[in-house]
């Protein structure tokens, strides 16, 4: 804590310490204001002028300080000052005072809340930046609450000090008026419970409760407006219409059907998406067969002489195909109909928030109206405007599983995910064969979202397997000179020329907004759709789920926001649910795996999140010294001095398997106590769960308890 945080808590301490001590709350009591009542009117008659300024400056000071006796002080100053004097009085001393103890809880003690809750309360300072000054306004209506703690929980919020200010001035003044105008009675006031009758308590709760209703018609009324160009139709043909058969749209439609709903699902290309055709089944296919051979490179560590393996990345590549085609019925026309979801193979368009004209691949259109539209139309692979590119030509993760042959010489532009997947298979498949891999990043690291020393490893292993890494490069052009490819970078000021055979740029995705109408009917969009908490759109009967809405770009997220676009579109206005991003997990499939949930170290630092650190390094587990994958580590995060996860990283074998007991203790609350508690099967890599939770135990041990227990067995002893 600094000097100043000292000195002010010391001094906030040492007023309230004074005030009890001094039993000055005597003086804040009805009799007393009653006893004293003729001799505080006669010295307010003598001196107006200074009565006014003693009484405006106590009544801050019992305010700012949090101590009881502000109701009192209002009856006093409708009592001494009348009505109108005592509200002007009042209402300026209230404000200024609940104004300066929101300061001092925030200067006091905000940057220690964010340290510990940091994470969970990002939820609370999103809606108090968006509608902070509506709640407060609210919550001061109503003279039930108490306002000493809305003054200090509000200091915990990112809410502007003149905000608070103003906002409270105007949500105070109706109960502010209450006591002031029983103040000047107060010769009839037996107690302060005679005040607040319960009839007045309840208009002051429908008072409050005005606002929320006031809001909803307001929302409704700026519904409206939004679709005030448009004409609704009388019925509709659908309950809803998705756009796009990936994995969110799959999902949307599988719940819809599953609740009876009437949907037709939307496809142009092949259904599944990305996932199945581009992206998770091909490359995890493609990596199992270079993670085959590079094992068979390595057959002296497992006790056999030699070991090696006769190829064709020609029947490689076949064999991909062949994963996806045994896995596209899980996602086929033919399933999805028989759940109920009407298929159309073709291209949508939005041409108003209830209709989708439609162009089925045969050529056949058609318009379709219908009460919801789900938008998951996915994304496609980045590609960056580098001069030359287009005339070297390119391969994406859309497009690299066309290849038929290995290139020679194949340069990776960048280190993400699926970058470095990619990078480390192709180079598996070239080692001995004189073919060489590139990896190109123009950041410091590889896989700049996970901690340094995650990327070190990573980076480490793909140099011993005869992968360049050039980190800090900047890709500036491509140009081709006698024949040759060539990709010219920058580096510390230093171009550095790099020959090639192919490309493969994998620098990230971009969401899919054109095509299908957002344009023309207007809904919004910046990078992605933009969608509110529910995954509404601009068109409150619009959702969005998936690549295209973001903020994460996995398979597993975009099935998760489905549930949420599906349910919301179908119930509300009588239900929906804000989409939950709380425990959300992902996994690299490199060696060595990479999978985290939660905050890494990385996160914390840059959030101001307290946290400790327990590791268990995975070269100590029985499991992977066995199998010859004695490598990589467990690093759970908590919150200090407490069991509670905030995020794991785990790097080593079969990491995205192991991350799962995690992801199901962070969301459902669970600590390392239990986790240590729970048997896991010996020998199996997962023990490495309950070593780290172990570690976490060891850190935390009841030192002095255990001291006593060691007298307590040598007293047994009789020693």
């Amino acid at each position: 804590m600094s000097l100043r945080k000292l000195l002010v808590l010391v001094a906030v301490v040492a007023a309230v310490a004074l005030y009890f001590a001094l039993d000055l709350g005597r003086w804040f009591s009805l009799d007393a204001l009653k006893s004293q009542q003729a001799a505080i009117e006669a010295y307010r008659q003598a001196n107006p002028w200074l009565a006014a300024a003693i009484f405006f400056a106590l009544y801050v000071a019992v305010t700012a300080l949090s101590l009881p006796g502000a109701a009192i002080m209002t009856l006093a100053g409708g009592a001494v000052f009348g009505l109108l004097w005592g509200m002007v009085l009042v209402s300026f001393a209230s404000s200024l005072g609940a104004t300066l103890a929101f300061l001092a809880s925030r200067f006091l003690l905000r940057d220690w809340v964010t340290q510990r809750f940091g994470q969970r309360l990002q939820a609370i300072d999103a809606g108090i930046r968006r509608e902070g000054g509506f709640y407060l306004f609210t919550l001061r209506l109503v003279p039930v609450f108490p306002f000493f703690m809305i003054n200090l929980l509000m200091g915990l919020t990112p809410m502007r000090a003149a905000t608070f200010y103003w906002v409270s001035q105007l949500g105070m003044l109706a109960g502010t008026l209450v006591y002031v105008n029983a103040g000047t009675q107060l010769a009839g006031i037996s107690s302060l419970r005679g005040i607040l009758s319960p009839g007045l308590i309840a208009s002051f709760a429908l008072l409050g409760i005005f606002p929320l209703i006031a809001k909803k018609i307001v929302d409704g009324i700026k519904a409206r407006q939004v679709y005030a160009r448009w004409t609704r139709p009388a019925r509709f043909d659908r309950n809803i219409i998705v756009i796009g058969g990936g994995s969110a749209g799959l999902v949307t439609a599988y719940i819809a059907a599953a609740v009876k709903a009437k949907v037709t699902l939307i496809e142009r290309h092949k259904l599944g998406g990305d996932c199945l055709n581009t992206g998770c089944v091909p490359s995890k296919a493609l990596i199992r067969s270079a993670k085959f051979l590079s094992h068979t490179r390595r057959a002296a560590e497992f006790g056999v002489r030699s070991a090696s393996a006769d190829f064709s990345f020609a029947e490689v590549m076949e064999r991909v195909q062949r994963v996806i085609r045994q896995v596209e019925p899980h996602d086929s026309v033919e399933r999805y109909t028989g759940l109920g979801v009407e298929v159309i193979e073709g291209n949508a368009k939005i041409v108003s928030p209830w209709e989708v004209d439609i162009t089925r691949n045969d050529g056949a259109t058609q318009r379709m109206s219908t009460r919801s539209i789900v938008i998951a139309a996915g994304a496609r692979p980045f590609v960056p405007p580098i001069p030359g590119i287009d005339e070297v030509g390119y391969l994406t993760s859309d497009t690299v599983w066309n290849l038929r042959e290995l290139p020679r010489r194949i340069v990776v532009l960048g280190g993400g995910p699926i970058g470095c997947e990619l990078t480390q298979a192709f180079a598996r498949f070239g080692t001995g064969l004189g073919n060489t891999v590139t990896q190109v990043e123009m950041a410091p690291r590889l896989m700049i979202r996970e901690d340094p020393e995650v990327s070190e490893l990573v980076v480490r292993r793909f140099r011993d397997e005869g992968i360049t890494v050039l980190l800090n490069h900047k890709a500036k052009a491509f140009v081709i000179e006698n024949g040759e490819k060539i990709l010219i970078t920058e580096h510390e000021g230093r171009d550095l020329r790099i020959p090639f055979d192919a490309v493969l740029v994998a620098v990230g995705r971009v969401a899919n907004l054109k095509g299908y109408g957002l344009e023309e009917v207007g809904v919004s969009a910046t990078r992605t759709v933009d969608t509110n908490d529910f995954l509404q759109t601009s068109y409150p009967n619009i959702y969005a789920a998936g690549d295209v809405a973001g903020p994460y770009q996995f398979t597993h997220t975009a099935a998760h926001q489905a549930w949420y676009a599906a349910v919301n579109a179908l119930f509300d206005p009588f239900k929906k649910f804000k989409a939950d991003y709380s425990v959300i997990p992902w996994a690299t499939f490199v060696e060595p795996e990479v999978a985290r949930v939660g905050l890494n170290e990385t996160d914390a630092k840059e959030k101001g999140i307290a946290y400790e650190v327990s590791r268990y390094d995975i070269d100590d587990l029985d499991r992977a010294i066995a199998d010859s994958e004695a490598h990589g580590f467990v690093k759970v995060l908590t919150v200090p001095g407490k069991d509670r996860i905030l995020g794991v990283t785990i790097v080593g074998e079969h990491a995205g398997d192991l991350i799962a007991e995690y992801v199901l203790a962070m969301k459902h609350g669970i600590g390392l106590n239990k986790i240590l508690g729970t048997i896991h099967i010996y020998p199996t890599m997962a023990e490495a769960n309950k070593y780290v939770a172990g570690v976490w135990k060891k850190a935390h041990a009841p030192h002095q308890l255990l001291e006593w227990v060691a007298r307590f067995h040598a007293w047994r002893r009789g020693t």
